[in-house]
């Protein structure tokens, strides 16, 4: 007997520094997640002979991709205020994707915004991307479990 799978975003779970993004998300991809880091450098000796080096770099890079009439962007913009305007990592909290259909899970402790998005005002309604850097990301690619 085939196997059958299913995938639902709605059934994709994503908190940012306390901040659940339920909503609101722009058409296409809800979020991408981008190592800044190969996993480990290689080293090509003269005789062709390789050898490779762990990085230890568990940084990544998660954008979420938001409407702009999400109100997340409201939260997401208080957050990186407040980092701007207080002292000490004021912004820096924990990140977490997680399917609940599935096995996938990325979960780091420490996440900032980095920068305010682009914003465009036009006759439609735009994206907002919101780009938040990870300072030590586990991430486990999973399947389905349905």
């Amino acid at each position: 007997m085939a196997e059958f799978h299913v995938y639902d975003s709605n059934e994709v779970a994503i908190s940012v520094a306390g901040i659940p993004v339920e909503s609101g998300f722009a058409e296409g991809e809800l979020c991408r997640i981008t190592p800044l880091e190969d996993s480990f450098k290689e080293y090509i000796g003269a005789d062709g002979s390789v050898s490779r080096a762990a990085t230890h770099d568990r940084r990544a890079t998660v954008q979420i991709r938001l409407a702009q009439t999400s109100p997340t962007n409201d939260a997401f913009s208080a957050l990186l205020n407040k980092d701007l305007n207080a002292p000490n990592g004021a912004g820096v909290g924990a990140l977490e994707v997680a399917d609940l259909q599935g096995t996938s899970l990325h979960f780091a402790s420490k996440c900032w915004i980095v920068k305010p998005p682009e914003v465009v005002f036009e006759r439609e309604v735009k994206e907002r991307i919101w780009e938040i850097r990870c300072a030590d990301m586990f991430t486990f690619v999973g399947g389905s479990l349905v």
